[in-house]
């Protein structure tokens, strides 16, 4: 079964949607906490939070997540991420309550560091893999982060177990996630991948979980959920078998 996570990303302490990763290209649909409990209400057993300010190095929405986090209390798994990049800022996050911590840039500009926390905190850490093409992409998607195999290769060899794919090209476009991507990942690697980024309806969903034997087991629903494609209980019906 595909596990889905709706998505929360914070900016300026709204929920907004980006065009591409684009700082400035944002959508606002109103307060995360409103969000993030409607998707609770209507059956998300894990919600994906993204810090955008820390992502993008304009402040932090901190203290809002936390809140948040805490207030959605054992409801809902939260796998939080956006600007995590040292030990204070996931110990923060671990200590607000996160299941799960979302590394990325960190992971390809401090590698010493990645290795470390990987080691300690095993499956609660995974990393974001924000890819064009084959380069990653870093600090907010504006900077160019190495070559995507190689990396995973440094990463595997560090125990991670979980990636977190996003082709940025289709993020926020509503055009179809990048199945060939996955699949490259996934077959290269024996860690855990969670797809993101241009999902667009039930049918995406469907092709997603048809990669479920290679490894893809779970999917980031954003702008597929707040601009009506499909509804959340739509989605948890087709990946439970229902439909």
């Amino acid at each position: 079964m595909l596990t889905l996570l709706p998505a929360v990303d914070v900016r300026d302490g709204k929920a907004v949607r980006l065009r591409q990763g684009v700082s400035g290209s944002e959508k606002v649909y109103g307060e995360p906490a409103d969000a993030a409990k409607a998707w609770v209400d209507q059956g998300a057993e894990w919600l994906h939070l993204v810090d955008l300010d820390a992502a993008f190095g304009t402040g932090d929405n901190r203290d809002k997540l936390a809140s948040l986090v805490n207030e959605l209390g054992d409801r809902v798994k939260v796998e939080l991420s956006g600007g995590i990049r040292d030990d204070a800022s996931l110990e923060a996050a671990l200590e607000a309550g996160a299941a799960r911590v979302n590394i990325g840039t960190a992971a390809l500009e401090n590698p010493d560091w990645t290795s470390r926390v990987l080691s300690r905190y095993g499956e609660r850490v995974c990393v974001g893999l924000d890819v064009r093409g084959h380069t990653l992409a870093a600090r907010g998607w504006t900077s160019k982060g190495g070559d995507l195999f190689e990396t995973m290769k440094r990463l595997d060899d560090d125990g991670c177990g979980r990636y977190v794919v996003t082709d940025v090209a289709r993020d926020g476009m509503m055009t179809g996630p990048n199945l060939d991507l996955l699949g490259e990942v996934s077959s290269r690697t024996p860690a855990k991948v969670t797809a993101s980024g241009g999902i667009s309806s039930l049918n995406d969903l469907r092709d997603i979980a048809g990669l479920s034997d290679r490894g893809v087991d779970s999917a980031i629903l954003g702008k597929s959920l707040y601009e009506g494609a499909f509804t959340l209980e739509q989605a948890l019906d087709l990946v439970s078998g229902h439909c």
